[in-house]
């Protein structure tokens, strides 16, 4: 029984390990997806330019907010026993 609990505590850290990863991993998706297509939107309309790279700065912010967050609760995960 004992050895059950030790093992489930172990599949919880692995996990919060594993969620701050992709937590991660999709940031870095999302903001890269931001970015390339700013980059395409500037090309096209360059008087525009200001407007969309505010626009920008502003949404990959929030993607690395909410990233910032996930990773935190992951790795609590992985601390608390």
């Amino acid at each position: 029984m004992l050895t059950a609990l030790l093992l489930a505590a172990e599949v919880a850290k692995m996990g919060g390990a594993i969620g701050a990863g992709l937590a991660v991993i999709g940031a870095g998706i999302g903001i890269g997806k931001i970015g390339g297509q700013a980059m395409d939107a500037m090309a096209r309309q360059p008087e525009k330019m200001g407007d969309l790279r505010s626009s920008m700065i502003i949404a990959a912010a929030l993607v690395e907010g909410v990233a910032f967050l996930a990773v935190i609760v992951a790795l609590l995960a992985v601390v608390m026993k």
